[in-house]
């Protein structure tokens, strides 16, 4: 049974896939004092999808059942975890009065930093974020681009730290899971929008038929760009080696992922994430993707774990991919790279760990409010992490982040 004032509370819109493992090892930590605050009910679209989720979480408290008593709660926890809503309203009251928030954000310029010369969405920022810089308010940015669009408002000097989303980390013998991975596979999963483009795949999928090499593309996903996808694949002559899969439950996604050697993720910078790269990567497939998602400058190291492209370069991507195709033991070598990034670093478990250590460091939480973690570990969780979850967030330009990120 939830108890009635939990000392850690993530308040959000709404629980999904994505946040349950991490949500499980939070409660596992705190023994049982930490909440989920649900303050929205899940859109259609996300349930048919597959986003449905949490109905016998021990955990889960939904806001509108009752509002002033979980509001309550809200205002009295030694520690909120807040994000993934625009209404400010549920930590008002912790604000005003100088208590511990750590928020946690996507990009807040998804389409451009050139809408923060907005003298409405400035005074917007400065009224959710900036005044509160002084005060034990933290950020943890979900993508590498998230410190650079806080800094250009000057919000949460030298208080940002790397985060991301953790969807359940799956343990493999990895020389078992590569050795079964059908040879030249290439698999992309998304919905089929025009941000996440998915017609680089079909235009990847021509470039390597020219190039006379053997492989074999799945397109998974629906949408409204569906059909002309289908088309273009004709229109270009690779529907022989192009097949569309349509929509599949997140649980067959990956079992194409564990089958498939590269993986690719061609969202632009709208994508402030992308969760698939981390399953891919658990997966052991070669992740090949944009450098403005969000979580690739965090997660994948280029020519390490996988291979980053330059933001609008179709051939950059292209010859990514080939390089793949002509070199087995680069491949291999890579995805298993991939899969110990996201088992050693980002994964539910371990991010679950550095927060707790996070909110030790700054006297949030004291060794006995977690009696989840040991005396050993509680001493590792003396000191930053270098890498991974809770280590700093630098603040690179997103000019010259692709720089930072490929050295050529």
């Amino acid at each position: 049974m939830q108890k009635s004032s939990p000392k850690f509370i993530f308040v959000s819109n709404y629980i999904n896939h994505h946040q349950i493992p991490f949500c499980n090892a939070m409660y596992k930590l705190l023994d049982g004092d930490f909440a989920f605050c649900q303050t929205e009910e899940v859109e259609q679209e996300r349930v048919n999808m597959g986003w449905e989720a949490g109905h016998e979480l021990p955990y889960l408290i939904r806001y509108g059942e009752k509002p002033g008593e979980y509001q309550e709660q809200i205002d009295n926890a030694q520690v909120v975890f807040f994000g993934g809503t625009d209404e400010e309203s549920y930590i008002q009251h912790r604000l005003q009065t100088g208590k511990t928030v750590i928020r946690y954000s996507e990009r807040i310029y998804k389409t451009g930093q050139w809408k923060a010369i907005s003298p409405r969405g400035l005074r917007k920022k400065y009224l959710d974020h900036t005044r509160y810089r002084k005060e034990p308010v933290y950020m943890l940015c979900s993508g590498a681009y998230v410190p650079s669009d806080f800094h250009i408002v000057r919000a949460y000097p030298e208080k940002m730290l790397k985060w991301g989303y953790f969807p359940e980390t799956k343990h493999y013998d990895v020389d078992k899971l590569l050795g079964e991975k059908t040879p030249g596979t290439i698999l992309w999963a998304a919905r089929m929008i025009d941000w996440k483009h998915p017609d680089l795949p079909i235009r990847v999928a021509k470039y390597l038929k020219e190039q006379k090499l053997s492989f074999r593309m799945n397109i998974i996903g629906g949408g409204e760009l569906e059909q002309s996808m289908k088309q273009l694949a004709e229109e270009l002559g690779v529907s022989d080696v192009v097949d569309f899969l349509g929509f599949q439950k997140p649980e067959e996604v990956r079992h194409y992922m564990e089958n498939s050697d590269i993986y690719l993720v061609t969202s632009d910078r709208r994508e402030g994430w992308g969760a698939v790269v981390n399953e891919a990567m658990n997966s052991g497939c070669v992740v090949v993707a944009n450098h403005m998602i969000g979580a690739v400058p965090y997660l994948i190291k280029h020519g390490e774990n996988g291979f980053i492209y330059k933001d609008g370069d179709q051939m950059d991507l292209c010859t990514e991919v080939e390089r793949l195709l002509t070199n087995r033991e680069l491949c291999r070598r890579l995805g298993r790279e991939a899969y110990r990034t996201i088992t050693a670093l980002w994964n539910p478990e371990n991010a679950a760990f550095q927060l707790a250590g996070f909110c030790m460091r700054q006297g949030f939480l004291t060794k006995e409010d977690l009696p989840g973690i040991g005396d050993g570990e509680a001493a590792m969780l003396q000191k930053i992490p270098m890498e991974g979850p809770c280590s700093v967030a630098r603040v690179i330009s997103e000019n010259k982040m692709y720089a930072t990120l490929v050295k050529k």
